[in-house]
């Protein structure tokens, strides 16, 4: 399967989730968030075509990896190659972590007309889910720009049909939007 990206494989990352992961850049985002800091990965055209196998032979040669991260860009507009790297991951054993600039109550009810977002959704253990909001910005948010921006348990979201934080990822001083996303 096709997939467009902004860049190889990154096999090293200790800012784009928990543990040492791997992250797989994907092309292309019309959010255009202001102050992003990767505004090269937003043109749907940029980067380059790649095929999802190689991806995940790379991944499958990748050692003391604890997870694989979907950034870019938005692994949302890349649904279909998205899901067929996140299958993959779990089947060996990764954690999965996404990046997106939709919300995930924006995520469900694209995922009502689009059931390849449900499947998506099912195969990822956290999101990051919001857009960058530059006067957010704060360098005491762990694996987010902005503190609107969660870390989502995307499971438990799942079962209970709402966003579920996850909990050690809130900030001690109180930064975080309360009352959107129950902590767990």
């Amino acid at each position: 399967m096709k997939v467009r990206l902004a860049s190889n494989l990154q096999a090293d990352s200790i800012v784009d989730g928990e543990g040492i992961r791997a992250v797989v850049w994907m092309q292309g985002c019309s959010h255009n968030c202001k102050g992003c800091h990767n505004p090269q990965t937003h043109d749907f055209n940029g980067g380059f075509i790649a095929d999802t196998e190689d991806i995940k032979k790379g991944i499958s040669e990748l050692k003391l990896v604890n997870g694989i991260t979907l950034s870019g860009g938005d692994p949302m507009f890349q649904v279909e190659p998205s899901l067929d790297i996140a299958k993959y991951c779990h089947q060996l054993g990764l954690n999965v972590w996404c990046y997106t600039g939709y919300t995930f109550e924006q995520l469900l009810k694209i995922a009502e007309k689009n059931p390849k977002m449900l499947e998506l959704l099912n195969e990822l253990d956290v999101l990051v889910d919001g857009r960058f909001v530059l006067e957010k910005k704060s360098l005491n948010a762990h694996f987010r720009g902005s503190t609107n921006q969660r870390i989502i348990d995307v499971p438990q979201s799942l079962k209970l049909n709402k966003a579920v934080c996850v909990k050690k990822y809130e900030l001690k001083n109180n930064e975080d939007k309360k009352g959107e996303g129950l902590y767990i």
